[in-house]
C-alpha cells in the first residue's frame, strides 16, 4: 500500500483528478464558457419538485413558459427551469430561472418590495430592474479559484436586482440610493434585503464587497449565507 500510495504522489501533486469511469480528469484551467457549438437538449424526466413548483406558480396566477432542461457545456446546465411571462409587474433582464428561484423571486416581489414601496416610500412599485439570471460564467469578485467555479447564474439559479421604479417617475437604484440616497430610501432598500434573506439560500449586496456594489445577488444554492 505504501509502494502505491507513493507512486501515486507524483499525479496528485500534478492535480490529476479521477472521473467515475476511471479516466483521468485535468482540472479546469480556463475561464468558464458555453460550448461554442450550442447547448445540448437533455432528455430528463421533470422532478416532482419541478412539477410542484409549476402548480404554485399557476395557483399564485403567475404566467409562465417551463424550459426545456439544456446542458451549455462548460459545466453550464439548466433543468427545471422556467420563462417568467407576466407576475403582475414588469421585469426586466429575466432570462431562464430555476422554478424555485422564480417561485421565491414571485414572492418576494409581491410580499417584500410592493409593500415596502408603499409602507416607506408612500409610491406604488410599477417597475423592477435586474441585470439577469442565467449566464453562463464563473464566480465574480471572489478568488482566482473561485472564479472557475461555476456561478449560480450558470445554472439558472440566480437572479441580480439593480433597481425599482415607482409611478411618479422615482427610481431608487442599490448603486445610487444605498448609501447615498434619503433615509426612506436606503431603509427600503435595507428592509427588502433583509426579507429577501428569509426566501433565498445567499442573498448579497454592497457590503458584500464591491462587485455588488450596484445590485442585489439572490440565489438558492449553497449554504445560507446573507449580506
Amino acid at each position: 500500500m505504501r509502494i502505491l500510495l507513493v507512486s501515486l504522489l507524483p499525479m496528485l501533486l500534478a492535480g490529476c483528478l479521477f472521473g467515475g469511469d476511471g479516466a483521468r480528469v485535468a482540472p479546469r484551467q480556463g475561464p468558464i464558457r458555453p460550448d461554442p457549438r450550442g447547448p445540448v437538449t437533455l432528455d430528463v424526466p421533470t422532478s416532482r419538485e419541478t412539477q410542484q413548483c409549476f402548480a404554485d406558480l399557476s395557483r399564485e396566477r403567475v404566467r409562465f413558459s417551463p424550459l426545456p432542461d439544456r446542458d451549455y457545456g462548460g459545466g453550464c446546465q439548466v433543468i427545471g427551469a422556467v420563462q417568467l411571462i407576466d407576475i403582475g409587474i414588469p421585469v426586466s433582464g429575466l432570462k431562464a430561472m430555476r422554478c424555485p428561484l422564480a417561485r421565491n423571486f414571485v414572492a418576494w416581489m409581491r410580499h417584500a418590495a410592493v409593500p415596502a414601496a408603499r409602507e416607506i416610500l408612500d409610491g406604488e412599485l410599477v417597475r423592477v430592474e435586474t441585470y439577469g439570471t442565467y449566464a453562463c460564467r464563473g464566480i465574480v469578485g471572489g478568488s482566482a479559484a473561485s472564479s472557475l467555479k461555476v456561478s449560480e447564474h450558470g445554472l439558472g439559479n440566480a437572479v441580480d436586482v439593480a433597481a425599482f421604479v415607482l409611478r411618479d417617475g422615482r427610481k431608487i437604484s442599490v448603486l445610487g440610493d444605498w448609501s447615498g440616497g434619503s433615509a426612506e430610501e436606503r431603509e427600503f432598500l435595507r428592509v427588502v434585503h433583509r426579507s429577501a434573506c428569509r426566501r433565498f439560500k445567499t442573498v448579497l449586496g454592497p457590503e458584500y464587497n464591491s462587485a455588488h456594489a450596484n445590485h442585489f445577488h439572490f440565489d438558492m444554492g449553497g449554504k445560507p449565507y446573507c449580506r
